[in-house]
Order: C-alpha cells, then sequence, then structure tokens
C-alpha cells in the first residue's frame, strides 16, 4: 500500500477535524490549474529565472480566469528547476514535485488542516529554496505523519517552539513575499510526509525522476486532506 492509500484510509476512519488549508470558499473562488511542465511553452528560461516576470506571469492567469487561487504540482515533471544548484544531485536535475503548489497573493493566510503539534521549524533562506518554513507531526488513529508548509512569512516563525500543540483550523502563517520566500511569485508548497528521514526543519520538495517508486511510497498526495474541487485550466 503506497503513501497515498495508507492516508485515504487513516482520513476515512477519523473524519473528525479535517480543516482548510486556505481560505476556499468552494461557492465563490475557483481554481486554476498551474501546468510547470515542458509542456508549458509559455514559461521561457527569461521568465522562470526572473521573479517578477515570473510572478506578474501567475498574477495574470489568476485574474485572466478570475480565480483567487491556482493549484498543481504533485509528482509534476517540472522544467523550472533546470540551472537551479540546489536541484541538481550529481549531475542530474530534481525534477520531480513532491508537494502541491498553491498560489495567491502574498499575505494570504495558512491554517493547519489538523490537530498536531510543530515537528520543526526555521528559514531555509537560499534563493530557490523554502524561504521560511513549517513542519507539523500529525496522528490520525495508528498513522503519523507529518505536514510541510514552504515559502511563509519569516513573522510566523517567531512564537514557535518544538513540539507546541496546534489545533486544527489554527493560522500558522502566512504567504511570504518573494523578498523572504526563497525568491519565487508568492505561493505555498504544502506537502505531506510519513517518514521526516531525519530531516528537521526542511524537507526535500522535488526528487529525481528516477526516484519516483521511492518517494510514492512515503509522500501521500496532499489533495486528501484540500480536498477541493477540480482546477480549470484554459
Amino acid at each position: 500500500m503506497d503513501a497515498s492509500a495508507r492516508l485515504a484510509v487513516a482520513l476515512k476512519a477519523n473524519p473528525q477535524n479535517i480543516s482548510k488549508v486556505v481560505d476556499f470558499d468552494e461557492a465563490n473562488d475557483r481554481l486554476y490549474h498551474f501546468d510547470l511542465t515542458k509542456n508549458n511553452t509559455e514559461l521561457s528560461f527569461e521568465v522562470v529565472n526572473d521573479v517578477a516576470k515570473f510572478s506578474h506571469w501567475v498574477d495574470k492567469k489568476l485574474a485572466d480566469n478570475h480565480c483567487r487561487y491556482g493549484i498543481g504540482g504533485y509528482m509534476e515533471l517540472r522544467t523550472i528547476y533546470d540551472n537551479r544548484e540546489q536541484f541538481e544531485i550529481s549531475g542530474e536535475q530534481r525534477q520531480l514535485h513532491l508537494g502541491v503548489d498553491i498560489w495567491a497573493d502574498a499575505g494570504t493566510p495558512v491554517y493547519a488542516p489538523l490537530n498536531g503539534i510543530v515537528h520543526s521549524f526555521q528559514d531555509n533562506a537560499h534563493f530557490g529554496d523554502y524561504g521560511p518554513t513549517i513542519i507539523l507531526k500529525h496522528q490520525l488513529g495508528e498513522l503519523t505523519f507529518y505536514s510541510l508548509y514552504g515559502h511563509l512569512n519569516r513573522e510566523c516563525l517567531t512564537s514557535l517552539y518544538v513540539g507546541k500543540p496546534i489545533q486544527s483550523g489554527q493560522h500558522i502563517a502566512n504567504f511570504g513575499t518573494a523578498e523572504v520566500n526563497g525568491g519565487w511569485p508568492p505561493h505555498l508548497h504544502f506537502q505531506l510526509m510519513l517518514d521526516m528521514e531525519d530531516w528537521i526543519g526542511d524537507f526535500p520538495g522535488a526528487c529525481r525522476n528516477a526516484d519516483k517508486v521511492k518517494y510514492l511510497q512515503n509522500i501521500p498526495d496532499p489533495a486528501l486532506l484540500l480536498q477541493f474541487p477540480p482546477a480549470i485550466n484554459v
């Protein structure tokens, strides 16, 4: 049974206290699906490597499609990480995205979807990295798992400590600006892990495509918790 199947079983057996990650109003909000693979010819090297141009492209897609949020990325083979040093292992790029990205304005509130405790946190402040990052530990019946929130505002880290109790639906952070979030258009990287593999305050958000089967055993599909309606892609 892979990681997504294990989480699905635990969620079905423990449906209580599942909350939102962002303020999505299904009656009024729409989701735009962002394709960040090689199939998206609009995302040239020039656009992706200029945060102002990349941010403008994201903002225009959302505005043109009347969407408050964009979404996408789980197990997506992305080319936007090419030529970024931290995404290279022994000459091979880590292109397979392991989380879901939720794109919206800087300052957008982020909430804990389940009860838990703070596992770890830190500012991964290198260019192209997560920036401020929070990792929570959750228990659903017999299943222990972790949720990661990357590209946050720096202020969210100041009141945290390891082991701090977090309630389902609790406001834990906001989307950070490009100046603090690792140099990206404002968005949330939301990822789930069954095993932290000794990582503290950080966990790989992308892997080599050759390692996909391995990571499917540890990285559940965040859509299971997000429970969003289908996104549009025009």
